[in-house]
């Protein structure tokens, strides 16, 4: 796609795309709740690292992330709504080469 702009991020950031499926939930009973149900606790959401800065350690681009959603800045390019956030604002990583490790959680 040439009408994409390269983005490079800069420090320790890391520009992610929210899941798709991230809207709607079912319940164990089959109830649909949607993304704009108000919920007590903080939801922590999954997104897809689409660039990192050089200074992030953990996390690289094609990861899947959880973070929570509160709080983080939204950019839109190009008709695509990003958000960015630091590396440390990252709870969890989700990837193929973390199974190597001897620690982790396995979800």
């Amino acid at each position: 796609m040439s009408d994409k702009i390269p983005i490079k991020m800069l420090h320790d950031r890391v520009l992610v795309e929210l899941d798709t499926e991230a809207g709607e939930r079912r319940s164990s009973g089959g109830i649909v709740i949607p993304a704009t149900a108000a919920m007590g606790a903080q939801r922590l959401a999954w997104a897809r690292v689409v660039a990192v800065g050089p200074h992030a350690r953990a996390v690289e681009q094609g990861d899947r992330v959880l973070f929570g959603p509160e709080d983080k800045a939204e950019v839109e390019v190009q008709g695509e709504t990003y958000v960015v956030m630091r590396e440390r604002d990252v709870h969890a990583v989700a990837a193929e080469r973390v199974g190597d490790q001897a620690t982790g959680l396995y979800l």
